[in-house]
């Protein structure tokens, strides 16, 4: 097969050409029963595909014909011995990296700054995570990568780990020395997971960050729909074979995927690899150079610093995706997320996201000169008219120290618990998870021992306005612990 050709859209387009009687789901049969006003909007064509796992279109569960074609050019594009299709996006594809090769009791190894996917699929498994220290920047107030000089700490201090598990690229676009870490975990015959939700588009350009497979990892779950073109809640997992079972992967994802899948998003899937493959170098390197000219642009902005690959320095800030723009606000008197609502409420420009000292903005093959410039002008408003505000910070990096773990997480989620005011939770097992998301990083995660440090950094993020979650309480004054037992007297 060549990478021209698109196996699962074209079968789509095929059965839809046949006309056929449906006497099957979905109910609306081809748009005829959709709300009026919703199917004008959306159209008659994306309502004509949205069909079941009939037989001329394949099973996503037990691939045989156009979705198994479809996936192996999807690993051919990858370079990967195995691609599978996921229509439960990327946190899908991860809870199936993990449940595929730790159980109750297994150590993985994992940074402290992991989306919360990776922390509900150790939870599932009942496995225990081992954190690594992320390498913190104290100029920009936040985490990058693990280093992979940590990595082989860890391995050497846990030598029954079970895997590790590696982001490449950071949210931040930051990728850390993976083919390092793969070759260290190698040597041990332990398995290396990436997180790659951020990273579609580096397997197909030189000038970015080695790809997870080309590094030679086992496993990556790689979004497609954020950065590579697909719709959302489209991604891929892609496989090398050797310490991980593909057949055990394939089991997993299917345990974890709804049996309605979505053929519109699959076909998406199809037709964005293509895109990829054929036409990604030069879609990308487009993306970069709009990506260093907004960046330079920036740097010229009084107050404002758009991040390059000065951060590098260690082997866990060793490459940096430059379509990625970092840009630190604190010089400017706000935080990122007064940055962030000054560009909706002034520009009406929408971003990634913000934290206490910078805004993320993605540049991606969707974007031309005329949005790009469109940003440049806003953030020199922004700049010009906060300019009396403007003073020299130097951030407070408090990225609290990770609290111990003194259940494992899964006993800890179906542990009897009690919920108590969050000022008298110090010292208390936490049986919740709280996170700032985006990203998704945890302050606490159930199991582990609640710390006065902790609780004064939720405070903080609480005040600046960022999105703690995770607590059945949203306004984040009780907290949900492990109960005690008392004696009886």
């Amino acid at each position: 097969m060549s990478q021209l050709e698109t196996p699962l859209f074209d079968a789509l387009l095929k059965h839809r050409n046949r006309h056929p009687i449906q006497f099957h789901i979905p109910g609306h049969k081809k748009g005829q029963g959709v709300d009026p006003a919703f199917r004008e909007f959306v159209g008659d064509n994306i309502l004509s595909i949205d069909l079941i796992n009939i037989a001329p279109l394949d099973d996503l569960h037990s691939p045989k014909g156009a979705i198994k074609e479809a996936q192996e050019l999807a690993a051919k594009a990858f370079g990967a011995d195995h691609t599978f299709f996921s229509v439960q996006g990327t946190s899908g594809a991860i809870m199936t990296m993990i449940l595929s090769v730790v159980g109750p009791n297994d150590k993985i190894l994992v940074p402290r700054n992991v989306h919360k996917s990776i922390m509900s699929a150790i939870v599932f498994a009942g496995a225990i995570p081992i954190f690594i220290h992320p390498e913190v920047d104290t100029v920009l107030g936040i985490s990058h990568g693990i280093s992979a000089e940590a990595v082989e700490k860890a391995l050497i201090e846990y030598p029954d780990a079970k895997a590790v598990l590696v982001i490449n690229p950071t949210y931040f676009g930051v990728a850390a020395d993976l083919k390092r870490i793969v070759d260290i975990a190698h040597e041990r015959n332990v398995p290396v997971l990436v997180d790659e939700a951020h990273g579609v588009h580096i397997h197909f350009h030189k000038s970015l960050p080695v790809s997870a497979m080309a590094a030679g990892a086992d496993m990556a779950a790689t979004s497609v729909h954020k950065l590579g073109g697909s719709m959302t809640q489209s991604s891929v997992l892609n496989v090398r074979e050797g310490l991980v079972s593909p057949k055990r992967v394939q089991s997993t994802l299917s345990m974890l995927t709804t049996t309605s899948t979505s053929y519109p998003i699959l076909a998406s899937l199809d037709t964005a690899r293509r895109q990829l493959a054929v036409h990604g170098y030069d879609l990308i390197d487009r993306t970069i150079r709009l990506a260093q000219d907004a960046r330079k642009r920036i740097n010229k902005m009084p107050h404002l610093y758009c991040v390059g690959k000065e951060v590098l320095n260690s082997s866990a800030t060793f490459d940096l995706d430059p379509t990625k723009l970092l840009i630190s606000v604190k010089n400017l008197g706000i935080t990122g997320h007064q940055a962030e609502e000054w560009l909706r409420e002034n520009a009406n420009i929408e971003i990634e996201l913000s934290d206490l000292y910078n805004i993320l903005c993605l540049v991606t093959i969707g974007d031309s000169r005329k949005e790009v410039n469109l940003l440049i002008n806003a953030l020199q408003r922004m700049s010009e008219t906060l300019d009396s505000d403007a003073a020299v910070v130097e951030p407070v990096v408090m990225i609290p120290d990770i609290p111990r773990l003194a259940m494992t997480p899964r006993d800890a989620f179906y542990a009897t618990t009690e919920v108590i005011s969050i000022n008298d939770a110090v010292g208390r097992i936490s049986a919740e998870f709280i996170m700032v998301y985006p990203p998704g990083i945890p302050i606490f995660i159930p199991g582990e021992i609640i710390t006065e440090e902790n609780i004064n950094y939720i405070h903080m993020n609480v005040a600046a306005g960022l999105p703690v979650q995770g607590p059945e309480d949203d306004t984040l004054q009780m907290l949900r612990v492990i109960k005690e037992q008392q004696a009886i007297r």
